[in-house]
């Protein structure tokens, strides 16, 4: 076998033929390569066209044999395409505009999906700039461009990525449990953007969206989609009566005339916001004795158990009637913490009823942001959103990297 056949296999590409074997000066080795194809292809659109001359060499870094860095060496030809013009013709072991071979930025990606880009560099000899620019090639290459087709139910919430006020606005599918869409800043017009690459056509088939209470979310689904069903997020309901609870308490103890008393009810805090089923014995005692001292802030405790027992209800009906019951009591209850999420509520009826048909949250939006944050606390923060962006899709827009990597041996 030819040392060129042997090489051409050690290095995994395809479409590329071995012509010389060297080792540099530094111990490096330059593998001098070619494209298998006679005639050359434009860089930018792949079509064929007729040779315009000859670029100086170019060297692709490929993945290293043990400490040995490995160099693809070519020199392209620059192409006249019909549609493109003067273009450097197209490689079949890189991308345009990159120096590195495809396995090369397959592994780095890899890497990215799995540890911090300082690690990667470390481990590939780049540096952490160069990571960040092969993880947006990568995702440019591998992010499915199917991803907004056939979207009936959507799932929008906000990622904060920088102090001052700096957001994300995340679109993701239910179904198919992914980050379809991502876009700088978090008002009715960044989402409005996400409508328009979507189009009139896949807008209509658009259902149901789940989202939190933000007016932003809200405007441009209901002018840009408004046959779509919104379903507020159960959490964010109950966030309102929880927020009550406490604001109640926190008056109740600047009320108090002695130390004493405001230091008791101060400590009830994670007691009356606690779930019953998991309150220990003393606990219970403790919210005994809280019926029978303070009968204000037990009704708090009340009203907010009251309206998690109407978002557990599995029937729209029954649910109604204890949510209209509930707004009644709260209206009237003269704890002006509750008038004001009675209020909220009663405006967002429709589409907190939704839940309880749907049963469906914005959990899924809320665990990609968890590794979202996970992601951005391990770099130590992003200054732009198209490095997140990027990552984002690298590890939650279901893209499944196949590194270059020796499959098991045969025992």
């Amino acid at each position: 076998m030819r040392v060129s056949t042997v090489f051409r296999r050690l290095l995994g590409v395809t479409r590329m033929y071995v012509e010389q074997v060297l080792f540099t000066v530094d111990g490096d080795l330059a593998v001098s390569v070619r494209p298998t194809w006679r005639r050359s292809r434009c860089g930018e659109c792949g079509k064929r066209a007729s040779r315009y001359d000859r670029r100086p060499i170019r060297r692709w870094r490929h993945l290293s044999m043990g400490r040995t860095v490995i160099d693809l060496v070519y020199e392209p030809w620059r192409v006249a395409c019909r549609q493109c013009g003067v273009r450097v013709e197209e490689v079949a072991w890189a991308s345009r505009g990159s120096r590195f071979t495809y396995d090369f930025e397959e592994m780095a990606g890899y890497l990215a999906q799995t540890t911090d880009r300082t690690q990667v560099s470390k481990l590939l000899g780049i540096s952490w700039a160069t990571v960040g620019s092969i993880i947006e090639r990568v995702v440019d290459r591998n992010l499915d461009p199917s991803r907004l087709d056939g979207l009936r139910r959507i799932g929008i919430d906000e990622f904060s990525y920088r102090k001052r006020h700096r957001y994300l606005t995340l679109v993701v599918d239910h179904d198919r449990r992914r980050v379809v869409w991502a876009g700088e800043g978090r008002s009715a017009e960044t989402l409005g953007r996400f409508f328009d690459l979507l189009g009139v056509e896949r807008c209509k088939q658009l259902k149901l969206a789940t989202i939190d209470m933000a007016g932003g979310y809200i405007k441009a689904l209901q002018d840009r989609v408004p046959h779509v069903q919104i379903v507020f997020d159960r959490f964010h309901v109950e966030r309102l009566a929880l927020d009550a609870v406490d604001e109640v308490r926190r008056a109740l103890v600047r009320e108090q005339q002695n130390v004493e008393s405001a230091q008791a009810i101060k400590g009830l805090r994670f007691l009356l916001l606690k779930n019953p089923w998991n309150l220990t014995h003393v606990e219970e005692q403790r919210l005994s004795e809280v019926q029978r001292t303070n009968r204000v802030l037990y009704r708090a405790y009340l009203l907010k158990e009251t309206l998690s027992e109407a978002l557990d209800q599995r029937d729209a009906g029954a649910a109604k009637d204890i949510l209209s019951a509930w707004l009644a009591w709260a209206s009237r209850s003269r704890l002006k913490p509750f008038v004001r999420a009675a209020r909220t509520i009663r405006k967002h009826l429709d589409g907190i009823l939704a839940y309880v048909t749907t049963r469906l949250t914005n959990g899924l939006s809320e665990g990609i942001n968890a590794k979202l944050r996970m992601i951005a606390r391990r770099a130590y923060g992003f200054h732009s959103p198209q490095p997140l962006i990027a990552m984002l899709f690298l590890n939650c827009g279901g893209i499944r990297l196949q590194p270059p990597l020796p499959g098991p041996t045969a025992s």
